[in-house]
C-alpha cells in the first residue's frame, strides 16, 4: 500500500515539474531593465515593459553584424568561401573571441559561424573590415540598414559589442533586426542552434583545432528555442535576443539589462511560454496559389494566371473565433506585354467582417506582345467563326 501511495506522489510530483506556469500579461513583470516580446510573421508585439529606452547591448549587435553579412552574400558581393585576412587590429579585439592571430586567414563561412556560435569579437570586426573595407565603413552600413528597418533609438560605434561611449540600441530595435535576420536568411538557425563546433587555425606554428561553444544556454534550456544571440558586459549587463518556434508561430523575445546571466535565460522563457500559450498565427493560403485568370488583350497568349504573393499571416488570440475569409479582387483585362511578378489584384482577408490582411496577386509569367502573324491568325479565326 505504502508503495502504491509512494508512486502517486511521485507521479504527482513529475506531472507538476512537467508544465511550465503559464503567465498572463500583467503577471510577468520581467526582471530585467527593458524586454519586449514580437511575432515574427507579423511584427506584432505580445508584451513590452520600457522597450524604447536606449542601451548598451554588448553582443546583441553582432545580429546586425550578421545580418549584414548574409546581406552581402546574398547580393553575390562575397561568397562563403572567400578568404578573410585577418588584421593586427582585428586580432587584437578582448572578450569573447577565438584568438586569431594577424595575418591568418579563414574563410567567410568560419568567420561567420564563430560569430554565430562563440560571438567573437575578433571574427565579427575581421569581416567587418573584409565588407565595409574597415570597422567604420562596415559601422556606417550598420546604422544605414538600422535606418531602414525604422529603428529609431540605435547608434552603433563599433561591429562587435564592446562597451563604447553612444553604442547603444533599445529591445524594440533589437527585436526588429533580429525578425529580418530570421525572417529574411533562416539559414542562420544552422549556425545558433548548434551547441558545439570547431574551427581549424592555420598559422606559421602550424595548424590547431579550436573549440567553439553556444554562448546561448536557452538552445539547451528550452526545447523550441532556436537562437539568437546573447551579449554581456560592464554597461550592459546582461541581454539576450532569444528566438523560438511552436506549432507553427515563430517568436522574438529580447532582455536587455537583466542582473545575471541565469536571470535571462529564465526571464526569457518566461516571455516565451506566455506567447505560445495566449497567441497563435493564422495563416492564409499559401504563396503561389492560383487565384484565376485575367484576359490579356495583344499579346501571344489571351490569358494569363494570378497567383498571391506572399502569404497573409494573422495573430490571434488563442480560443477566439479568427476564421479568415479571403475575397479576390481581379483586374477584368490587361494589354500585354505583361511580366511575371506584375500586379494584376489583391486578396483581401477578413474577420468578423472586418479586413484584417491583403496580399497582391501577380502574373505567374511573361506574356509577349503579339506579333503581326499572330494577330492576322487572331483575325483569320474570329472571321472563320462569326
Amino acid at each position: 500500500m505504502y508503495k502504491k501511495l509512494l508512486s502517486v506522489i511521485l507521479a504527482s510530483v513529475i506531472t507538476a515539474v512537467s508544465y511550465s506556469y503559464v503567465y498572463a500579461e500583467d503577471e510577468l513583470n520581467i526582471n530585467a531593465k527593458s524586454s519586449i516580446l514580437m511575432e515574427a510573421s507579423t511584427g506584432k508585439v505580445l508584451y513590452e515593459s520600457n522597450a524604447d529606452e536606449a542601451l548598451p547591448p554588448a553582443s546583441v549587435t553582432k545580429i546586425m553584424t550578421l545580418l549584414l553579412i548574409y546581406d552581402n552574400v546574398a547580393s553575390g558581393k562575397i561568397k562563403w568561401t572567400d578568404t578573410v585576412t585577418v588584421s593586427e587590429y582585428a586580432a587584437s579585439m578582448g572578450g569573447s573571441q577565438i584568438f586569431l592571430e594577424p595575418n591568418e586567414t579563414q574563410t567567410v563561412e568560419t568567420l561567420t559561424k564563430s560569430i554565430a556560435i562563440a560571438s567573437a569579437n575578433d571574427a565579427a570586426v575581421a569581416m567587418a573590415e573584409y565588407i565595409g573595407g574597415s570597422e567604420g565603413g562596415f559601422v556606417a552600413m550598420m546604422n544605414e540598414r538600422a535606418k531602414g528597418l525604422d529603428m529609431k533609438n540605435t547608434v552603433f560605434k563599433n561591429a562587435c559589442g564592446l562597451d563604447t561611449d553612444g553604442h547603444l540600441t533599445s529591445a524594440r530595435d533589437i527585436a526588429l533586426m533580429s525578425r529580418e535576420l530570421i525572417n529574411k536568411y533562416p539559414d542562420v538557425k544552422k549556425y545558433t542552434t548548434t551547441w558545439q563546433d570547431s574551427i581549424t587555425h592555420s598559422t606559421k606554428r602550424g595548424e590547431s583545432e579550436f573549440g567553439l561553444t553556444n554562448t546561448n544556454k536557452l538552445i539547451k534550456q528550452y526545447s523550441y528555442a532556436t537562437g539568437l544571440k546573447t551579449g554581456s558586459t560592464g554597461k550592459a549587463l546582461y541581454c539576450l535576443s532569444g528566438t523560438a518556434t511552436k506549432d507553427g508561430m515563430d517568436l522574438i523575445g529580447v532582455v536587455m539589462a537583466a542582473p545575471d546571466p541565469k536571470v535571462r535565460f529564465s526571464e526569457m522563457i518566461r516571455l516565451l511560454d506566455y506567447g505560445f500559450a495566449n497567441y497563435e498565427v493564422k495563416h492564409g493560403e499559401e504563396d503561389g496559389t492560383k487565384k484565376g485568370e485575367v484576359i490579356v488583350y495583344k499579346g501571344e497568349k489571351d490569358s494569363v494566371s494570378a497567383v498571391i504573393k506572399g502569404q497573409v499571416s494573422i495573430l490571434a488570440k488563442k480560443g477566439s473565433a479568427t476564421d479568415l475569409e479571403g475575397k479576390t479582387e481581379l483586374s477584368e483585362a490587361v494589354n500585354a506585354p505583361i511580366k511575371k511578378g506584375d500586379k494584376l489584384g489583391r486578396l483581401v482577408y477578413y474577420s468578423d467582417g472586418k479586413e484584417v490582411g491583403s496580399c497582391d496577386l501577380v502574373a505567374a509569367e511573361d506574356v509577349e506582345k503579339a506579333g503581326l502573324i499572330h494577330n492576322i491568325g487572331s483575325i483569320l479565326t474570329d472571321w472563320l467563326c462569326a
